[in-house]
């Protein structure tokens, strides 16, 4: 796990939106990638207030996984809560 914050910081590093997708479709397998996406659906879903019964029959997961994203959520410094206003960010730029 150790490797995961210099991995960070090297794709943080390049700022490279489309290297970093070819990176991670090169890296992970497709099973990864789907799941990997799938959580971030789901972290979406959650903080638009989506009941978590309602994503679990949307998205087909497990409501322990779920779980564990809102509990992330509600976290004080929440990292999943930065990524989502980071995210809003960019589609607002996009949009205006």
């Amino acid at each position: 796990m150790y490797k995961l914050k210099e991995i960070a910081a090297v794709l943080a590093a390049t700022g490279d939106g489309e290297l970093i997708e070819g990176f991670l479709k090169s890296i992970l397998t497709k099973n990864e990638s789907e799941e990997i996406s799938s959580r971030w659906e789901l972290v979406k879903l959650l903080n638009d207030g989506m009941s978590q019964r309602k994503i679990a029959d949307k998205l087909g997961i497990s409501l322990c996984k779920i779980t564990r994203g809102s509990r992330e959520l509600k976290k004080g410094h929440s990292p999943f809560k930065s990524m989502i206003e980071a995210h809003k960010k960019i589609q607002k730029s996009r949009s205006a």
